[in-house]
């Protein structure tokens, strides 16, 4: 059965993004945690996002072929999340007109487990932080995939909000890298 990893960048205070929608400049984003996402990205061919993410993500990976000035990471990951299936679950949005996007408006549980039955790669939530907390609700992660940046924000979105249930969870990998960031990989515990 493939996974669900979730995959997120947090500040030391457990945010993922601060006050405001999209306030994330403060991940610390270089050649080195490049490369461990495109290792992490290997076994994926699936990502699921919110509404929000999902057209902010859209309208971002979409501009970044024809950009002179991208980089080259960002040129290959547009080209890969192209190809990429793209689940956006949304109760408002109309269509979902990026190449390889399937609109899901309502049973979110039972949709994921049907995509995680299916044959194909692992499944990544990348962002979506509310999104992410609604599968966390219902016990759908398989994989965390954090990257505690050295940063505390103080306030904003925290990453493990509204949530009432105990997960447990045990450690399986870690990476510190030059920037400062921990690489810290969860699985749930037996």
């Amino acid at each position: 059965m493939r996974k669900v990893i979730l995959y997120m960048h947090v500040s030391l205070d457990g945010f993922v993004q601060g006050v405001h929608d999209w306030d994330i400049n403060w991940i610390a984003f270089d050649d080195e945690i490049g490369q461990y996402s495109r290792e992490t990205l290997k076994t994926v061919d699936t990502v699921m996002w919110g509404r929000g993410t999902y057209l902010g993500m859209q309208q971002y990976w979409t501009s970044v072929p024809g950009n002179p000035d991208a980089s080259d990471y960002d040129k290959e990951h547009a080209e890969w999340i192209d190809k990429a299936t793209k689940y956006v679950f949304s109760t408002t949005l109309e269509n979902a007109a990026w190449n390889n996007s399937i609109l899901v408006k309502d049973n979110i549980g039972e949709e994921i487990k049907r995509i995680k039955s299916q044959p194909g790669g692992d499944i990544v939530i990348l962002g979506s932080p509310r999104f992410a907390q609604s599968v966390i609700r219902l016990g759908l992660v398989d994989e965390y995939r954090i990257n505690v940046n050295p940063v505390v924000l103080g306030d904003g979105l925290a990453l493990f909000d509204n949530l009432t249930d105990r997960i447990k969870l045990k450690l399986v990998a870690n990476r510190t890298f030059q920037s400062g960031v921990a690489g810290l990989i969860y699985h749930l515990a037996d």
